[in-house]
């Protein structure tokens, strides 16, 4: 199985930097970014979409009409509607997600930042995101860029993945923490 993740980081990367190129030769990098936010948000919006995107029931031909219909309904056009559109055709769509991701991390970099990955029990607001990005620029000494994703499992708190380093203060750790030193006393 990780040698299955680490293929598609392999392809999610190699996607991803040919996106980078061609939005810097076109100048288009903040259009880049902003078109694959809106497709990530029609992706976490949609069951149906992601069904599409990561089952391998449907035809490459089946991806694309659908797809292209996708993007052409959400005036996701240019650089990152045809990037889509060679996605599918190319039945590579499953690795969409991590090419986003990919994407993002690479532009963080041509920046000079570094790319936090946060997972939070609930969305954090705009104030909350700026102060987590200044408290991670003072712990990793430079810009910080992040990913907030929200999963409820966590119950609250955060977690914190800054290139290797990752920070939980999770309530579900500290539970399962307090549940194992019980067992243990026990």
């Amino acid at each position: 199985m990780a040698q299955s993740g680490s293929m598609i980081s392999g392809v999610a990367e190699r996607y991803a930097r040919s996106l980078f190129e061609l939005a810097s030769d076109a100048k288009a990098i903040s259009k880049v970014e902003t078109d694959l936010a809106r497709f990530e948000g029609l992706l976490e919006g949609s069951a149906d979409l992601r069904r599409l995107i990561e089952s391998p029931v449907f035809s490459a031909d089946d991806q694309l009409k659908a797809i292209s219909a996708v993007a052409d309904k959400a005036k996701i056009t240019g650089l990152v509607g045809n990037f889509l559109r060679v996605v599918a055709k190319n039945r590579r769509l499953f690795a969409v997600p991590g090419m986003i991701r990919a994407f993002r991390k690479i532009v963080a970099e041509s920046r000079g930042e570094t790319v936090a990955e946060v997972t939070a029990a609930h969305a954090l607001t705009a104030a909350q995101q700026t102060e987590l990005k200044a408290a991670l620029k003072g712990v990793a000494g430079k810009d910080v860029s992040i990913n907030v994703t929200v999963d409820p499992s966590i119950l609250g708190g955060l977690v914190v993945k800054v290139g290797s380093r990752q920070i939980d203060t999770s309530l579900k750790t500290k539970l399962n923490s307090l549940k194992l030193a019980l067992k243990e006393v026990g």
